[in-house]
């Protein structure tokens, strides 16, 4: 099931999202005992982990049975300022009653063994997979979260690229983004599509026609966001600049 949800700006969407989340949250753990969600980075991702912080439902949920990924990061040593994960933490994590291990970054740049992206992509599909329950090498994803660029990737995977067709891994490594960096790790579709609920979030007129794009059902070399579907649900939560177009 798709459905497109349409939010005034991208303020409210920010707030809408970060509400939505933490009772999406809320509702699974209901029924189950351990959570996985997906995080993704950029400025409406990064607003929405800040609301989410601030809301009064944050404090509703029992975290020691929360686990949070990354959708993609970008190749940069721990604690770099441009990784999704270190402004995560700044905005969300840090305020969280969560136990450390509960939280998967993907492997920095200069880790241990880690030297190129592919060797964190291998590293963090191995993580993956030890938490994985049936199906691809990964947990159940309750909720997974991604950005939208305005060419139509989402995560670290770009139109026309040959990460698109990777079937055979959960994680790749990008070696040549043509956003910087560079380099970055990212899931791949087949991971993103295992996901319950994959939740696509967009603000802004410079997006309106990758959401024209990925609604018209383009290919996915073409409109890679478009293909990235949930088992249950997929939800397109969008402003109404971004919304101008579809």
């Amino acid at each position: 099931m798709r459905r497109v949800v349409v939010h005034p700006d991208a303020s409210v969407l920010a707030e809408a999202v970060a509400v939505r989340l933490l009772t999406r949250v809320l509702d699974a753990q209901a029924v189950r005992a351990t959570v996985h969600v997906v995080l993704t980075g950029g400025t409406v991702g990064m607003a929405t982990l800040e609301h989410a912080a601030h809301s009064v439902v944050c404090s509703a949920i029992d975290w020691t049975g929360v686990h949070l990924w990354w959708g993609d990061e970008r190749f940069l040593p721990t604690g770099d300022p441009e990784r999704n994960e270190t402004q995560a933490r700044a905005a969300l994590i840090d305020r969280l009653l969560i136990p450390p291990e509960n939280v998967h970054p993907i492997p920095a740049k200069g880790a241990e063994g880690i030297t190129t992206p592919d060797d964190a992509a291998a590293a963090y599909a191995q993580e993956l997979s030890a938490l994985a329950s049936d199906g691809p090498a990964v947990p159940r994803f309750d909720v997974l979260l991604l950005g939208l660029g305005p060419d139509g990737h989402v995560a670290s995977l770009f139109p026309g690229s040959a990460s698109l067709g990777v079937v055979d891994r959960t994680v790749v490594g990008v070696l040549d983004s043509p956003k910087p960096p560079p380099e970055r790790v990212s899931l791949t579709l087949p991971a993103i599509q295992s996901a319950r609920e994959v939740w696509i979030v967009a603000a802004g007129a410079e997006k309106a026609t990758a959401v024209h794009a990925s609604l018209a059902g383009l290919s996915v070399s073409s409109a890679p966001a478009g293909h990235a579907t949930g088992t249950e649900t997929t939800l397109w939560l969008i402003d109404a600049a971004a919304a101008a177009s579809a």
